[in-house]
């Protein structure tokens, strides 16, 4: 069997003009690409794929379906594993997942399985507009109830498994809008809210509820779920609590964490200005602080909002980047400046108390440190200055303290995340907890395979068999 070795190519917006909006980048297949790229796989009998999948969407039958021109049965397939696949096939990381140990990827370009599930799901959500929806099956109702803590990849996950088994699920979100790291983390142009309210509506229509501005610790502890009449919870709120380097100058006025400045942007609608009227303060001068795919969004965001230039500063380099690839190439496209290989060493303010100036000092590789990744060391003598007028922090972020401090007996780990069992049981009998509030931050798909796990062992503990 020949089998075409190059992927099927996405169109994309140009780079000159997306840098000016906020508009999607990738533009997703047409039906007649979405067929020629699913032709491209060998329907092989040990289907790596899978397993390489952390919510274990069976891809190769998926696949076979749009092959056939059976985008149904398609979203049918897929819905199986993963109600949100039009949020996963944009922003999950699949050249380090599925796609990795793809059996064609062994002589040419793995087959495109995040592309072909961006299209079978828009296919959906298309097909839903016309009136036509089609939901999961759900078992007979069991009559117990159970709180799920964050509205995040993890939370819904773990409801949407929990309704199909038949449980009264209810989700408490501290923001005003369900999606979590959806909704205020990720940008518009890389995930548009108008497709994360629908496929979050699809939770609702299988019953689960949701209820907003509630804040876990302060409105209701963890132990007053269960003198609620609650009969298990699962704790899926993330890391949303930014780091800092601790720096000379880092509380001056214009340096945000990534975290605040992507919430301010999202929240407050900055992505619609001028259209819809906005508060976020507009830079001509930015520095982003590291590598990852936050750092990368925070750059490409700050750009759209109209920054001159925008400088991201990165202690190694390109090729030690964490950020996804596919990021870092739309980033350099869209004119963000690296500043590879240099590392902040304080901020300089004006009279005023705002940041005019990052002094950084350059650095050189060493050994491998206990990541793998060479260990970057300064370079003495080497320090110099960049003209900023705003700084952005990504850097990371660690679990929210609130919930450990007021929950007495759940155990945490020295960063703060939440200890759990090979059952994704908490030191608390009836408490689960799952994503990056017990793993640190991490991957979207990663988040909602621990909340499909934490699912189905709580659907155990009800039962009585853990």
């Amino acid at each position: 069997m020949s089998v075409n070795k190059k992927a099927t190519p996405m169109k994309e917006q140009e780079a000159t003009e997306r840098r000016k909006n906020f508009l999607e980048v990738p533009l997703g297949y047409t039906k007649e690409e979405a067929i020629i790229e699913a032709n491209r796989c060998l329907q092989c009998p040990t289907h790596p794929c899978i397993e390489g999948c952390p919510v274990h969407i069976n891809i190769p039958v998926f696949i076979k379906a749009i092959r056939e021109e059976n985008f149904q049965l398609a979203v049918d397939i897929i819905h199986e594993s993963n109600l949100l696949p039009a949020v996963t096939g944009r922003v999950c990381p699949q050249e380090e997942q599925c796609q990795v140990v793809c059996v064609v990827g062994k002589i040419g370009d793995p087959v495109s399985i995040g592309r072909l599930e961006r299209f079978v799901a828009d296919w959906d959500i298309e097909n839903r507009k016309k009136g036509n929806t089609l939901l999961p099956k759900k078992e007979a109702p069991k009559g117990k109830k159970v709180a799920i803590i964050g509205a995040g990849p993890a939370g819904l996950s773990c409801a949407a498994d929990l309704a199909r088994f038949g449980y009264d699920v209810t989700i408490f979100e501290a923001f005003h809008v369900a999606g979590g790291v959806l909704v205020y983390g990720i940008p518009e142009f890389r995930l548009p809210k108008s497709i994360v309210e629908e496929e979050i509506s699809m939770l609702t229509k299988m019953g689960v509820k949701f209820e907003f501005d509630f804040l876990i610790g302060r409105t209701r502890t963890i132990n007053g779920f269960f003198e609620d009449g609650f009969s298990a919870v699962f704790i899926g709120s993330g890391a949303g609590l930014p780091q800092f380097m601790h720096i000379p100058g880092e509380n001056l006025g214009g340096i945000y964490s990534a975290n605040e400045f992507l919430t301010r942007v999202n929240l407050m609608k900055a992505y619609k200005f001028p259209e819809y009227d906005t508060p976020i303060k507009r830079a001509k001068r930015v520095a982003v602080i590291g590598g990852g795919n936050v750092a990368m969004d925070a750059a490409r965001t700050a750009l759209r909002l109209g920054a001159e230039h925008v400088y991201l500063i990165y202690r190694r380099g390109r090729d030690e980047m964490p950020a996804r690839a596919e990021e870092i190439v739309h980033a350099e496209e869209e004119g963000i400046e690296f500043v590879l290989l240099s590392n902040p060493l304080r901020y300089i303010g004006d009279e005023n108390g705002f940041v005019k100036q990052v002094e950084c000092i350059k650095m050189q590789l060493g050994e491998p440190d206990s990541s793998g990744r060479r260990r970057p060391i300064p370079i003495e003598g080497s320090e110099f200055t960049i003209d900023i007028d705003e700084a952005i922090v990504a850097i990371g972020t660690i679990p929210n303290p609130i919930i450990a401090k007021t929950t007495p007996g759940l155990k945490t780990g020295k960063h703060g995340e939440i200890l759990v069992n090979e059952n994704m049981q908490t030191s608390i009998r009836g408490v689960f907890a799952g994503g990056d509030i017990v793993t640190g931050a991490a991957t979207v798909i990663t988040a909602m395979g621990a909340g499909r796990a934490a699912a189905k062992s709580i659907d155990r503990f009800l039962k009585g068999e853990i």
